[in-house]
């Protein structure tokens, strides 16, 4: 179970709505969203992993120490939901550089996990991989092996795989999919969660677990179980994207929780390196 920690201002789509500049100007929700998604997972006992947001951890610090405190897991966001095919390396490396040194001050753990905003490190930005492994993060969970019009690799590997660079490795996590009909098709939550059957994750997840023995990497936002937040100006495929189902997420979620077990990826995983290898993927250019 992952949560990337950000507030409804941050989404990349609501970028020309919000630019950074304004964000202090917004109404900020994302402490109580996110302290009623860990009050869902203190219900049924499960510990996750939070993708922080830089931002929000300096403007909000508490929330970091509130996170780690009830025991969870804190990984980089990044800091400032920039998209990474956006940025230069340069760029990149100031970005998770101090976000990364920032989430372990305030938390006092080691931050080990990273993930981009909107899923960014594409086949455009493999070079990313490199300044990750340079700042010291040992595993990242950002490229989707779907295809998109935002993100994703399409042909991917869809289980836990090692990335070998030239300046080391890091493990790549993937959100989960599924293969059918050839293609690769999420069951990994955020918008999928909202917009498709919850009988559809419910399916592919119990497929995942039983029928390939691999965990299902999930994924939420604060956001998405508040459908009180301020509407911003977007596009029609934005709002859509955004705004559709806010008002059934959490009783989706909750009952996803009751339905299975859950950890945070330090989890996930040590029992992969306990159990197996893990997959090499190939050498990405």
């Amino acid at each position: 179970m992952t949560v990337d920690v950000e507030d409804y201002f941050h989404v990349s789509a609501l970028a020309p709505s919000a630019p950074r500049e304004r964000w202090v100007s917004f109404e900020s929700r994302v402490v109580a969203n996110t302290e009623r998604m860990l009050d869902l997972f203190d219900e049924v006992g499960i510990k996750a992993t939070c993708f922080v947001l830089g931002w929000v951890a300096e403007h909000h610090p508490d929330l970091v120490k509130t996170i780690g405190a009830r025991g969870h897991e804190i990984a980089s966001h990044g800091y400032w939901h920039q998209l990474v095919y956006d940025l230069t390396p340069e760029a990149f490396r100031e970005d998770v550089g101090r976000s990364r040194r920032l989430l372990q001050d305030l938390s006092g753990q080691a931050v080990e996990g990273y993930r981009a905003p909107s899923f960014s490190i594409t086949n455009r930005s493999l070079w990313a991989l490199d300044v990750l492994i340079d700042e010291g993060y040992t595993y990242d969970s950002s490229i989707f092996p779907v295809r998109h019009d935002r993100y994703g690799i399409a042909d991917a590997p869809r289980d836990v795989h090692r990335l070998t660079r030239k300046g080391g490795a890091i493990l790549e996590v993937p959100p989960a999919t599924i293969r059918l009909a050839g293609q690769n098709l999420s069951i990994a939550g955020g918008g999928y969660f909202r917009l498709l059957p919850y009988a559809w994750h419910h399916w592919g997840i119990g497929r995942r677990n039983r029928g390939e023995h691999q965990p299902a990497i999930f994924y939420l936002h604060p956001w998405e179980i508040d459908p009180g937040q301020p509407r911003l100006p977007a596009s029609r495929l934005s709002a859509i994207r955004h705004y559709t189902n806010l008002d059934k997420t959490e009783a989706r979620l909750r009952r996803l929780l009751r339905t299975y077990a859950f950890g945070p990826m330090r989890d996930v995983l040590a029992a992969d390196v306990a159990t197996g290898p893990v997959a090499t993927g190939p050498v990405a250019p």
